[in-house]
C-alpha cells in the first residue's frame, strides 16, 4: 500500500493504526514506524536500515531469552515486494 509518506505495510494485521513503510536506501532497505495514535514517533525515530535491525535482534535475543523479539515487526520479505512491486507500476 501507499499513501503521502510512502510504501507501507500493517506489521501488526489487527491493528490497522500501525503502519511500517519502506523504502530503498543507499545500500539496504529502511523501514520507519507510524503509529496514529503516537504521532511524535513518526518525528521521534528515523529510518533504519535492515542490516542494522538484525543486529539489535541479535543482541535482544543475547539479552532476553524470552518473549517475542521486536524483529517480528520488521518483515523484509514484504518490504522486497513492496518495493519491487512499486517499481513495476
Amino acid at each position: 500500500m501507499q499513501d503521502d509518506l510512502g510504501l507501507y505495510y500493517y506489521p501488526i494485521l489487527e491493528n490497522k493504526k500501525i503502519r511500517m513503510y519502506v523504502r530503498a536506501g543507499s545500500d539496504d532497505i529502511e523501514f520507519r514506524m507510524w503509529s496514529a495514535d503516537d504521532q511524535s514517533l513518526w518525528d521521534e525515530h528515523g529510518w533504519v536500515e535492515w542490516g542494522a535491525i538484525q543486529q539489535a535482534a541479535e543482541l535482544y535475543r543475547r539479552e532476553r531469552k524470552k518473549g517475542q523479539a521486536p524483529i517480528q515487526l520488521y518483515d523484509i520479505e514484504i518490504a522486497k515486494r513492496l518495493l519491487k512491486d512499486s517499481l513495476i507500476k
